[in-house]
């Protein structure tokens, strides 16, 4: 969608504002990008190979080994697939693979959670 800027009578396109990303964030980004990078290399794959076969283009692979974000939570599993690994990331994310999680293992998780109050 165009307007015109209120100040001058050129056109001004809206995009939206990207918020920036915190920097432990893009550190986790950068890692990732680095360890698809190295597992697509240990198994033998060109980037055009893998995007082939994660059923992507070769620009998704490449900003996913750049660690850029904006890709979908759906081509990193993708793409995960195609390398075999597949599991690891629904299993890392398992809490109760964490110390936390099988110490309340016993718990029920409640079926909503409600903020608590500040004031105590």
């Amino acid at each position: 969608m165009q307007h015109y800027d209120k100040d001058s009578s050129s056109k001004v396109s809206r995009k939206k504002q990207k918020r920036p990303s915190p920097l432990q964030v893009k550190r986790a980004l950068g890692t990732v990008g680095s360890s698809l990078e190295a597992w697509r290399k240990l198994r033998g794959l060109t980037q055009a190979q893998l995007a082939s076969r994660a059923g992507l283009n070769r620009d998704t692979i490449m900003r996913l080994e750049k660690g850029e974000g904006g890709v979908s939570l759906e081509n990193l599993l993708l793409v995960l697939r195609a390398l075999g690994l597949q599991d690891v990331l629904p299993q890392a994310l398992d809490p109760y693979e964490s110390d936390i999680g099988r110490l309340r293992a016993d718990e029920q998780l409640p079926k909503r959670v409600r903020p608590r109050s500040l004031k105590n």
